[in-house]
């Protein structure tokens, strides 16, 4: 998450956010915080069209799952508290949904090593079913229909 993101979020400044993240640099490593490059942030404005951030002159920091989590530590208010359970419970959901969806395409990938010709059709379909629906033909109209003057029976 970006560093204004989550200042929206705890209810906080841009800029007070960053400075805590300064005055506490070492309880963020690489692995839980990075700043975005130059090329990332004008990519970003050109998506969003203006700046979201207001505007700011220093390049935003990025948060990791476990940057997020150091921020409560940093950020001691009972606001930052309680989004960061929000948001530690959004990342744990992510986390399980995830899981889920990779057991299943484990399940299957079992499934058909063991059975492999045998079940064939049946994987086929399953796998038509998990993949994203086709669009539908465009269905005839029913009813009387008028041609030139003159009514015909579709």
């Amino acid at each position: 998450m970006l560093g204004p993101d989550l200042a929206e979020l705890y209810g906080v400044e841009p800029r007070a956010l960053a400075q805590a993240v300064k005055r506490n640099r070492g309880r963020f490593p690489r692995d839980f915080l990075f700043q975005l490059r130059a090329r990332e942030v004008s990519n970003l404005k050109s998506q969003i069209v203006i700046s979201s951030w207001g505007g700011a002159r220093n390049r935003p920091y990025a948060f990791t799952e476990q940057g997020v989590a150091m921020l409560s530590s940093v950020l001691r208010s009972r606001r930052a508290v309680r989004v960061n359970v929000a948001i530690m419970r959004a990342f744990v959901r992510v986390r399980v949904l995830l899981d889920q969806h990779a057991e299943l395409s484990r399940r299957i990938d079992v499934l058909e090593k063991r059975y492999d010709g045998n079940f064939e059709v049946l994987y086929r379909a399953i796998k038509r079913l998990v993949a994203e629906p086709a669009e539908e033909a465009p269905r005839p109209r029913i009813g009387f229909h008028a041609v030139a003057g003159r009514r015909t029976r579709a």
